[in-house]
């Protein structure tokens, strides 16, 4: 039985509106004298909600969920869902207002550029200022130091003050603190967004000999392939509740809202990007041959688009665009050109066949397009999210085999030839 690192007890956090807004002493002084004189905030801006003194806001309420050794946790959720808030309370940087949360270990932390760092101190210095927050003694820094700083990419800068780094090299260097000094537990928020993709990718790989090491990672991204990429569980936060706790693939649905399944679409009510002064327009998708948008492997989808034209165009295509579940495009494909008249409201029934396409949920995207033969292609209307539908999986055509999306992609390729 894995050995549990983290406990979150029924943990709620309140927060009290509108008291204090991080800004200077001085302007804070202002603000609260013309609230008790029944004044305008001098420091209010344009638009900006204003709160009464007792307004509060639960941010989290009755949260629970563990943490094993091994464990590389992602939480999910869109802005507001309480993420940030749950790892900041795991890193003690507030309180919770109700629960408990047992930590067995040391816990490492980057929610932030430069959390922990002190912006006077050298990055070498700032390394033994991590160490001892993390309880280690000098010699036990001392004998990682070498790897930190080669792990960081900065060790040309290590003896440069931080305040002096750009964002990148404070990520690279609160990175390579966070992972080499045996945290138990890592948390990651967002952060390593702001690094280039060569370290990003390095990041994630050391993240996960983290969690196959024994020790644990909570990490947060809207980033849906490195989550992907990273996590063996997913957690799915909205409005302060757990919604699910299980695996990172349904989680990562649920983050993409599992969106538009029903059969027929109205598209023209839809935000539409604005190509070529609004010419061509999808008015409306219809699914023919399913009941509820989900195919068995092989099968075949069809489908009836309307849209509307203000202009002539005689080689006009629908594009159709597969992206995976994490939202990463995985295959186009397109009709042969039709030409449309001026102010003609036109109608195309589509076939395609999903052989090759592996169990899975996929998202739609339809683009109306013109070509001219030298390849120079012209965009007239795009939606990213028109529909979402499911390959279910069949173990008697498989001969027992299940597909992994997760380990293998998204396209099945032909079986395998034994040649004697």
């Amino acid at each position: 039985m894995s050995e549990r690192l983290l406990e979150v007890d029924h943990v709620s956090k309140q927060y009290r509106l509108g008291m204090i807004g991080g800004r200077t002493l001085n302007a804070e002084l202002a603000s609260w004298l013309a609230r008790i004189r029944g004044k305008e905030d001098p420091n209010s801006k344009i638009g900006m909600e204003h709160h009464g003194p007792n307004e509060t806001f639960w941010a989290l309420e009755d949260v629970s969920f563990n943490v094993d050794r091994g464990d590389a946790l992602a939480i999910t959720g869109r802005n507001g869902a309480g993420k940030s808030t749950v790892l900041k309370l795991i890193s003690r940087i507030t309180a919770p207002t109700r629960g408990e949360i047992r930590i067995r270990g040391r816990v490492a932390s980057l929610l932030e550029i430069g959390t922990g760092f002190h912006r006077e101190l050298s990055g070498r210095d700032n390394i033994y200022l991590n160490g001892a927050i993390l309880g280690m003694n000098r010699a036990e820094t001392t004998s990682k130091i070498k790897d930190i700083i080669e792990f960081s990419e900065i060790g040309q800068f290590i003896d440069t003050p931080v305040k002096r780094y750009s964002s990148g090299m404070y990520v690279k260097l609160a990175f390579a603190v966070a992972a080499h000094l045996d945290p138990d537990v890592m948390i990651c928020d967002e952060v390593l967004a702001v690094g280039d993709l060569t370290f990003q990718q390095k990041c994630l790989a050391k993240m996960a000999d983290i969690a196959k090491e024994g020790r644990a990672v909570l990490y947060v991204s809207h980033n849906m392939r490195t989550v992907s990429q990273l996590c063996n569980r997913g957690l799915y936060l909205e409005q302060g509740h757990i919604q699910y706790d299980g695996t990172v693939e349904h989680a990562i649905e649920l983050y993409g809202g599992s969106g538009v399944r029903s059969l027929r679409q109205d598209l023209d009510s839809l935000p539409h990007p604005k190509f070529r002064g609004d010419t061509m327009r999808m008015l409306e998708i219809e699914f023919l041959n399913t009941q509820a948008l989900e195919y068995t492997i092989n099968s075949t989808i069809e489908f009836r688009l309307k849209c509307v034209a203000h202009l002539a165009e005689p080689r006009v295509r629908i594009r159709l665009i597969l992206k995976n579940s994490v939202t990463t495009p995985i295959a186009m494909t397109q009709t042969e050109p039709f030409e449309v008249a001026a102010e003609e409201v036109f109608e195309r029934r589509v076939r395609f066949s999903l052989d090759g396409l592996a169990p899975g949920e996929y998202v739609v995207k339809l683009s109306i397009v013109s070509g001219t033969p030298r390849g120079t292609t012209t965009y007239y209307d795009t939606l990213e999210d028109v529909s979402r539908f499911i390959i279910t999986d069949d173990p008697a055509y498989n001969a027992g085999f299940i597909w992994s999306e997760r380990l293998w992609g998204n396209f099945r390729l032909k079986p395998l030839e034994m040649v004697e």
